[in-house]
């Protein structure tokens, strides 16, 4: 079949082989059903058992992991590594292609996670500053208490001397 005889079908939420990116989104994709010839650039396999022969190429070897990990929980796993332990010193190294005339050198992942003097002490600041934040709201909170109720005490004092100088008046008049 040529490329425009090929069936497109709308594939919608629920359907098989379609993952919903956002709500509502319909999408058209072509579909070939179960039909497998020379015109599939790409066929996606799972060895789902083993049989009882190797398979050249894909089962005879065993590749090896082309990254370690990365985080230092995860590292000190792979290790079986303590709390003590220094983990930088088991990050596994990847090397790079030699150079002519040039020493091997090999590369190797930024340990994430890694607890540092630095991070420690800056750990710290944080908590100092919150600290210090909550004490100067606390004096901010009870100085305007304060002021309020001293503005409450004017305002009390003022009316009940507006209620005397009304009751003054009002029997002096009579």
């Amino acid at each position: 079949k040529q490329w425009y005889q090929r069936r497109v079908r709308v594939f919608k939420k629920g359907m098989p082989n379609y993952r919903e990116r956002r709500a509502g989104v319909r999408k058209r994709k072509s579909v070939r059903g179960c039909i497998v010839d020379s015109q599939l650039s790409v066929l996606d396999l799972v060895v789902m058992k083993k049989g009882e022969n190797e398979i050249p190429g894909l089962t005879d070897t065993t590749q090896p992991r082309r990254l370690g990990p990365k985080r230092v929980g995860k590292i000190r796993k792979l290790f079986n590594l303590s709390k003590e332990d220094d983990v930088r010193q088991y990050v596994v190294h990847r090397p790079l292609p030699e150079k002519e005339g040039k020493k091997p050198r090999s590369k190797a992942p930024k340990i994430q996670r890694l607890v540092t003097p630095a991070r420690i002490q800056r750990k710290r600041k944080v908590l100092a500053l919150k600290k210090q934040r909550s004490e100067k709201n606390k004096v901010q909170a009870a100085e305007y208490a304060k002021l309020i109720a001293q503005r409450q005490r004017e305002k009390r004092q003022a009316l009940l001397s507006r209620r005397r100088s009304s009751n003054r008046t009002s029997t002096s008049s009579a």
